[in-house]
């Protein structure tokens, strides 16, 4: 869903690349709550952080309540925010659309 976001908006000027810790999937509610907002995330995957990638990263943000917790440690050059959001895996579509 960050991603989804992030690319409509940032897309122009940033390469925006979502990864994480653990692959579940696509959550099959976050697409159906992007689409209500014009935001097709049927093709996206759930990935791994790729390393190549994070050598050249500037900015890496952590989203889930625990994921500041979780991220390893970082290059020193890259800049990292953690904006806190409870997971809505596992609960209602509306967890999902109000993330």
């Amino acid at each position: 869903m960050a991603e989804g976001r992030t690319n409509l908006i940032l897309s122009a000027r940033w390469n925006i690349y979502s990864g994480g810790i653990e692959t579940h999937g696509v959550n099959p509610k976050a697409i159906q709550a992007m689409k209500e907002v014009a935001i097709d995330i049927s093709n996206y995957t759930s990935d791994f952080t790729d390393e190549k990638i994070l050598q050249q990263t500037d900015l890496v943000v952590t989203l889930c309540s625990d994921a500041d917790e979780k991220c390893p440690t970082l290059p020193p050059h890259i800049i990292r925010e953690h904006w806190a959001f409870d997971d809505p895996a596992g609960k209602d579509c509306s967890e999902f659309q109000y993330v």
